[in-house]
């Protein structure tokens, strides 16, 4: 038989983690050359090389790669059996539950659902990644096997071939600029971006605005996009479930009378979606909505009575 045992999924996962065939012998209490043979066992048994082997370790081919996601996931679904099988008869929801999220998903939407999800079902444990939502992001950590569901920013095609998904809420970005400033036209302080912001799904509107200069700060992460804008140094236009968090000296604005929006939604792999985990974890996704905070900040923008910025560089009615 050519199939590939668990052990030897375990293998080649451990490989690729290590990048190298001792370091993954170390890790799994085998010897170098116990490791090495399985390897050669697995490419002979799939009729392709697996790892590059040179002077500094070992690196998946484009094969390997594919081989890798696949094991990791196989492997998932051995790990979940037994805690399917023993929850059959009472309809216990127990185990582990992988979720990559970016970052404002994780902070704002995430520990609500969470709470309750757990409150239902104790005997599970979530354990939640942060993931950059550039390149392949969220959806590319599911589709590796190394979370079980993504929290990911969706286009007009739906999930990336070979998972599954679905529309969790339509998040509209907002313009967020220093608080205090109400003689000073925010259109006409810097651009402060970073680098997940304005993927595939608000180009177009972008664009569109004669308005927006070229960035002159670019940083990793929103947080700290939001204290640059806290301390004057420029504006940004970002999404509401980041502006959830937005310090108390950011002052929010609608951008109106069509802001750009973003889908964002759930990813997962078919099989992972049949689990009673994941299944519980999307029904409380469905029932959540957008994070409570994010009505704060809208309701805090009507408030503060700034006005709203027209797009194209209109100026404000």
């Amino acid at each position: 038989m050519n199939d590939l045992a668990p052990h030897e999924l375990r293998i080649l996962i451990a490989v690729e983690r290590e990048c190298g065939f001792t370091a993954a012998a170390a890790s799994l209490g085998m010897t170098q050359s116990a490791v090495s043979h399985a390897v050669r066992t697995c490419e002979r048994k799939l009729g392709a090389v697996l790892f590059d082997r040179g002077r500094h370790g070992a690196r998946p081919t484009a094969a390997g790669t594919r081989a890798v996601a696949y094991a990791r996931r196989i492997v998932r679904l051995l790990e979940a059996m037994g805690h399917e099988v023993r929850g059959a008869g009472d309809g216990a929801v127990t185990g582990p539950l992988r979720i990559a999220a970016f970052r404002s998903a994780a902070a704002h939407l995430l520990p609500a659902v969470l709470e309750r999800l757990t409150g239902r079902h104790p005997g599970l444990s979530p354990e939640v990644r942060i993931v950059r939502e550039i390149g392949r992001g969220t959806a590319g950590e599911v589709a590796d096997g190394r979370a079980d569901l993504g929290i990911a920013t969706l286009d007009g095609a739906g999930p990336p071939p070979g998972l599954v998904g679905a529309r969790l809420f339509e998040e509209p970005y907002a313009l967020a600029h220093p608080a205090g400033g109400a003689h000073v036209d925010p259109r006409t302080l810097p651009l402060i971006d970073w680098d997940e912001n304005c993927g595939s799904y608000t180009r177009e509107w972008w664009a569109g605005q004669d308005w927006i200069p070229p960035a002159t700060i670019r940083a990793e992460d929103d947080t700290v996009v939001l204290s640059m804008i806290a301390r004057g140094m420029g504006m940004s236009i970002m999404p509401m479930l980041t502006l959830a968090g937005a310090p108390a000296d950011v002052t929010v604005t609608p951008l109106t009378p069509r802001p750009p929006r973003r889908e964002v939604g759930y990813v997962t792999t078919p099989e992972a979606a049949e689990s009673a985990a994941v299944r519980a974890l999307i029904r409380e996704l469905r029932s959540a909505g957008p994070a409570p905070a994010w009505n704060d900040v809208g309701q805090t923008a009507v408030r503060r009575a700034v006005p709203a910025v027209r797009r194209a560089g209109k100026p404000p009615a």
